[in-house]
């Protein structure tokens, strides 16, 4: 029997991500919205386009107004979670938490109904707060909630590096750590170029400016994009989790996971380096940091926490 996807949100990150899925022959997906007829033609576009790459998948999207519409999404293995807001120029992440938050309760609490073995991966901003928000009105264990947002950033850096090297962005891998926003905590140290640490192969003024802009990635593009934020990038950081997830790959990627203690941090959602297999979070790699490096992520967490105890979670 093929696995089954569902996502959350017909907008462009939602979309794409069900488009990259239905591509890669990952699952059969499910396509959600609060729109009338637009995932369902969006997902009658993906299928149509199955015979062109030969995928044998199964792709059907359904209009979601209240928790009985989520009935076609039962038994979903995994479950993606693009809803909501999107963040407009000036507007930081921490501006959505509240609407989004309304949002999230919703679909979390209708999607769990009818999947409650599933693993949710969410991507709704502001990131670790929406995590942790749907980790308690989940009621799931910690390693069935996650949220993209590392693998996300660490591309964002491995990109910049490239090009400031030009070097294919085969070689390199980046390493960022915290929350996703402003505070997130990318690591030179442990970013490589063909297995040579970064702080190797450039001075640090160019290695200051690659991480500063890895921190303003997406709201380089919001501000590029006028009317939107990214999604091509986010889906492919979506999809890599998804694949790792249903083969069972045991793939080491940052993601945002709620911490009981790792790296001091407690009873919070931080981006950190995870073993992501069929369980979902199946470890958690604590990695040493120097003083700076701890310094710099025990901010990030306090801003994510700042979050979370607005919400009262």
């Amino acid at each position: 029997m093929r696995k089954k996807v569902t996502v959350v949100g017909g907008g462009f990150v939602g979309s794409t991500t069900a488009q990259r899925l239905v591509d890669a022959e990952l699952a059969d997906v499910v396509l959600t919205d609060i729109l009338e007829g637009v995932p369902a033609g969006k997902a009658l576009d993906l299928l149509e386009s199955t015979p062109i790459s030969g995928s044998d998948v199964h792709a059907v999207g359904l209009t979601t107004t209240n928790p009985d519409d989520y009935r076609a999404t039962a038994n979903s293995d995994i479950i993606v979670i693009t809803a909501g807001f999107p963040r407009k120029p000036g507007m930081s992440r921490d501006d959505l938490l509240r609407a989004n938050y309304d949002v999230i309760r919703a679909v979390v609490e209708a999607v769990v109904r009818y999947s409650p073995n599933a693993i949710l991966i969410m991507v709704t901003n502001p990131l670790d707060a929406m995590a942790q928000a749907a980790l308690k009105l989940s009621g799931f264990s910690r390693n069935r909630v996650l949220g993209m947002a590392g693998v996300l950033d660490s591309a964002r850096m491995s990109t910049f590096v490239a090009q400031e090297l030009g070097v294919s962005v085969e070689n390199v891998h980046s390493f960022v750590l915290g929350g996703h926003g402003d505070d997130m905590v990318p690591l030179p140290r442990y970013s490589t170029v063909a297995g040579i640490p970064l702080p190797d192969l450039l001075p640090p003024e160019k290695i200051a400016a690659i991480v500063e802009r890895t921190r303003k990635g997406g709201a380089e593009i919001v501000n590029l994009l006028k009317t939107g934020s990214a999604y091509y990038a986010p889906s492919a950081a979506v999809v890599e989790m998804v694949e790792a997830i249903l083969k069972d790959k045991k793939k080491i990627l940052p993601c945002s996971v709620y911490l009981d203690g790792e790296y001091g941090i407690q009873g919070l959602f931080v981006g950190v380096p995870v073993k992501l297999g069929a369980r979902g979070v199946e470890q958690i790699l604590e990695i040493r940091l120097t003083p700076e490096e701890e310094a710099a992520l025990k901010r990030s967490a306090a801003s994510v926490r700042e979050l979370v105890q607005v919400l009262g979670l």
